[in-house]
């Protein structure tokens, strides 16, 4: 079979999966990529083209054979510009996600021993914790912006949690990840080195005084980790737990908050925040397009012939969806959706990021039993870019509560006290 040079004279025109067309109707994209075949030619940024791969079976074909497909970006990166706002997702580092073989085998290994020793009782209390403390902020205003004052805060309070700091901790993580948000290039540099800060100051913590926690479990790891591969660790469990426990918990209560099935009624049940995650992993997953691979050789994808060391991505979103029909028809396979990838990089966080975001969205449920949108859903806005499905915002309003009125409150509430429902 003979195919077009990638980049070449006879190369189809690759789609940009940016700007606000893409973020605001990116399965019309997905639906366009799939008259390709299995792959697709995008664009990540402007000049800045990849293979996306659309396709299911070939996501599975691709996610599981390491034997072809590298995770180490170092080929390619060279090739972008350092300026490009796609390399802080994709340039390489010296941790589990960006490394083959034995690095990977041996970090991947403390990795996922360490999450397992994440007791879910525990886990669970600190979410309260978290929830109620974000909950006493806004709910005598009776109305809340959802995504800044609640999803984006509470993932950081609970990982400071994890890495066995003090509550008072958290406040600089939460700035450090704000000012990496912030449109302003100085602003974001700066809120990096603040993460790293606030990352090195937690492992030079725990070498001096181990608890039972997330970072002296990798500090004590039999695999023995130097103090720097654990803040390269702890740097990845947090960058690849934030952003997708965020856009799970706001895509989640978007859906929620806008769809009368949600509803509670006397003479009728109610769908519950699991299927609503359920729902968004399946089609509207918090990472829609991500697991960036470079092949050690040329390869035939399904007809689609890739050159080696370019990058080619996983779109969960288009690969949980029915290649031949919309969204909401059938499943393109069987078995279970991708949001969290498949393979020897599956994310090791997906138990703990599941009870995360399901515990924090029923404890504000329960306590705004009548929380809704303040915009009908269809207004909503959606950040743009080639790898998150996250909105901008997610204003919403309910009835105040206050510090001072009877029964139980975010305020006067253990972490493991029940809520009344009504």
């Amino acid at each position: 079979m003979n195919h077009p040079t990638p980049g070449g004279a006879g190369s189809p025109e690759r789609v940009p999966l940016y700007g606000e067309d893409f973020a605001a109707d990116p399965h019309a994209v997905y639906d366009r990529l799939r008259t390709y075949g299995a792959c697709a030619p995008v664009e990540l940024a402007p000049g800045i083209g990849a293979t996306l791969v659309t396709s299911y079976r070939m996501a599975l074909r691709v996610l599981h054979d390491p034997e072809t497909f590298s995770k180490d970006p170092r080929v390619w990166q060279h090739t972008v510009p350092q300026d490009s706002e796609i390399l802080p997702m994709m340039a390489w580092r010296p941790n589990a996600l960006f490394n083959d073989g034995e690095v990977h085998t041996r970090l991947r290994r403390a990795l996922t021993d360490s999450v397992a020793l994440i007791e879910p009782y525990d886990l669970r209390q600190l979410v309260h914790q978290a929830s109620d403390e974000l909950i006493q902020n806004f709910g005598e205003r009776g109305q809340v912006d959802l995504i800044s004052e609640y999803c984006r805060v509470l993932p950081l309070i609970i990982f400071n949690g994890l890495f066995g700091l003090p509550p008072s901790s958290s406040a600089r993580l939460v700035t450090a990840m704000a000012r990496m948000f912030d449109s302003e290039s100085d602003e974001a540099a700066k809120g990096i080195q603040e993460l790293q800060d606030y990352i090195v100051e937690a492992v030079t913590t725990k070498q001096g005084a181990p608890g039972n926690d997330f970072t002296t479990w990798l500090l004590d790891h039999p695999e023995g980790l130097t103090a720097e591969e654990v803040v390269w660790q702890l740097l990845l469990s947090l960058s690849a737990g934030h952003e997708p426990v965020t856009n799970l918990i706001g895509n989640a209560l978007a859906r929620m908050l806008s769809d009368s099935r949600y509803y509670r009624t006397i003479s009728s049940g109610s769908l519950t925040s699991q299927h609503a995650i359920t729902e968004v992993l399946w089609e509207d997953p918090p990472m829609a397009n991500y697991s960036a691979h470079y092949p050690l050789r040329d390869v035939d994808l399904d007809g689609t012939w890739v050159r080696a060391g370019t990058p080619v991505l996983i779109s969960y979103a288009a690969a949980n969806t029915d290649p031949t029909g919309r969204r909401g028809g059938p499943r393109s396979d069987a078995g279970a959706h991708l949001s969290f990838a498949a393979g020897p990089h599956a994310c090791p966080m997906q138990q703990p990021g599941l009870l995360i975001a399901v515990t924090a969205i029923d404890r504000l449920t329960n306590w705004l039993c009548d929380i809704r949108l303040s915009v009908p859903y269809e207004q909503l806005v959606w950040r743009p870019g080639p790898f998150q499905r996250a909105l901008a915002a997610l204003p919403a309003s309910f009835t105040p509560i206050s510090p001072d009125q009877k029964g139980s409150t975010p305020w006067n509430a253990s972490p493991s006290s029940s809520i009344p429902v009504a």
